[in-house]
């Protein structure tokens, strides 16, 4: 399996945080317990080789994964033996963690180009001795919004060369992009040198991290977003987008090579991301397009494509965001990429893409469900959520699962006439429901209308915490900063840190990735 080997997709159907554990290069994270709700956008075209890979050496899930793969439409699917314990037995290279492409990728850049950097002290005290300096953080906003460097500006990924000429205006000002750890300072950071912004321009060494780890104080709750460009910004954002786009080799398509393209979508994989924030793709986006923040996708490909050496079309409306998007995932080594640039009369989509149709279980409302607690009367409410949002806030006394799991944690569930499943937008419910009706036919099984959102939004009361586990809580990759252990944090923070340095070394040893120098 290497970047020459045509299509094809190595997809791990254990659970995001058991992948965390270790899995090979270019495994993709579809977990069996959400598999429904995601495989349409991962693997668009049906006939694409899946490689389907479990933990081993049993193949339990995998063998499911595989039915459920067989009945959506998927035609070419093969189990990989042994799963991730035959891969490591067979003396193959084993990665923790997750995004592990676009990290070892962001790794690779700093080490490739030099991209400088400036420690979070020696910030600190340049911005206290009155230097003039920007902090631009490249993260979307919900991350920015949680905690950010004191000052900083939000300004996403591919938004920086697009922002940054209306946000920055002199050519003197240091600018410093920062992120929570490594990738998207050093990719936002070289972004702006490879534009040719003739500022200074540092990355912020480990982030806010590495800000935290220095002792300094965070900010929290901020919400600076940069500025949309006006006419003027945006005429050098689009010149040195054509410049980004010379250097790199990015093709630019029209409408007629797009539909071209369409017109073969059963002999290759492709997959139509708008690159643009999410406000604007809500606004208006092609009917066939998926959102897929520009820096996001490249500091996470494996979330939004699972298919490699597939066709990518890169959607923008301004000849900016995508040229810059494009020029990262072309260094990635990613074989065909595309970018569309957009009219306004051709945006006629509004809203979120749409969603897989699944087959919908009896419902009871969020004030039904109420009135069902308050009687008493023997029930057991099931959150199918991950275990963060769980923790986060749910239902009171509702137990927690793992969908994937049901079949071996159902006998946790106290014995009841009433089982109601939920999960946050009550998809997972639904799924869920004919499995549970099958494991306990005795019991009358319906799913909370809207999910446990629609629990919250009806403003009825929420418990927090992990309160009734049923399953392990390695259903996703725990954050450093995801427990309240303020020691935990810190050790957490270095380990990870430490980990993304290290990965130049290991995809040397694994020998898969081929990432392109200019």
């Amino acid at each position: 399996m290497t970047d020459n080997a045509g299509e094809y997709a190595l997809v791990d159907v254990r659970e995001q945080g058991v992948h965390s554990e270790g899995h090979p290069f270019f495994a993709v994270p579809l977990p069996l317990s959400k598999l429904e709700l995601r495989a349409s956008a991962l693997l668009p075209r049906k006939s694409a080789p899946i490689f389907i890979l479990d933990q081993g050496p049993e193949l339990s899930l995998g063998e499911r994964a595989a039915e459920k793969l067989a009945e959506l439409g998927y035609n070419e699917i093969c189990l990989v033996e042994g799963g991730v314990v035959g891969w490591h037995d067979a003396g193959y290279e084993l990665f923790t963690g997750v995004n592990v492409p676009s990290k070892a990728f962001g790794e690779f850049v700093e080490e490739t180009y030099g991209t400088p950097h400036v420690t979070a002290s020696d910030l600190a005290a340049r911005r206290d001795a009155g230097e003039k300096i920007v902090v631009l953080d490249s993260r979307p906003f919900p991350e920015y919004h949680r905690m950010s460097i004191p000052g900083g500006v939000d300004m996403p990924g591919a938004e920086l060369v697009h922002r940054v000429y209306e946000t920055v205006e002199d050519e003197e000002t240091q600018i410093v992009v920062n992120c929570a750890g490594r990738t998207r300072s050093i990719i936002g950071a070289q972004s702006l040198i490879n534009a040719g912004v003739k500022n200074p321009v540092a990355a912020l060494k480990d982030g806010t991290m590495g800000w935290y780890l220095a002792g300094l104080e965070l900010a929290h709750r901020e919400d600076a977003v940069a500025p949309f460009p006006g006419d003027q910004a945006l005429s050098r954002s689009q010149g040195s987008a054509k410049d980004v786009a010379v250097r790199f080799g990015v093709t630019r398509i029209d409408r007629a090579q797009l539909e071209s393209l369409r017109e073969e979508v059963e002999d290759r994989s492709l997959y139509i991301l708008d690159v643009r924030s999410e406000e604007e793709y809500l606004d208006g986006h092609l009917p066939d397009a998926r959102h897929a923040a520009g820096g996001q996708l490249v500091q996470a490909t494996d979330e939004y494509v699972a298919v490699r050496n597939s066709r990518l079309v890169l959607v923008d409306d301004d000849g900016v965001r995508g040229v810059m998007t494009a020029s990262w995932l072309i260094q990635m080594n990613w074989p065909e990429v595309y970018v569309f640039t957009a009219t306004e009369d051709e945006l006629t989509a509004t809203g979120p893409a749409p969603t897989p149709d699944i087959a919908k279980a009896p419902v009871l409302s969020a004030l039904e469900l109420d009135a069902v607690l308050a009687s008493g009367e023997a029930v057991a409410v099931i959150d199918l959520a991950t275990s963060l949002e769980y923790r986060s806030g749910h239902v009171p006394g509702a137990f927690w699962a793992i969908r994937a799991r049901l079949a071996e944690d159902h006998i946790f569930i106290p014995a009841v006439g009433l089982i109601i499943l939920t999960s946050t937008d009550g998809s997972l419910a639904h799924l869920a429901a004919p499995e549970i009706e099958k494991l306990r036919p005795q019991t009358i099984v319906r799913v909370l209308d809207g999910g446990t959102n629609a629990w919250a939004k009806a403003s009825l009361a929420m418990e927090s915490g992990e309160t009734n586990m049923l399953s392990r809580t390695d259903d996703v990759w725990y954050k450093p900063y995801d427990t309240n252990d303020q020691e935990a944090v810190r050790r957490r923070m270095q380990e990870y840190l430490d980990w993304e340095v290290g990965l130049v070394q290991q995809i040397e040893r694994d020998g898969l990735a081929r990432f392109r120098k200019f």
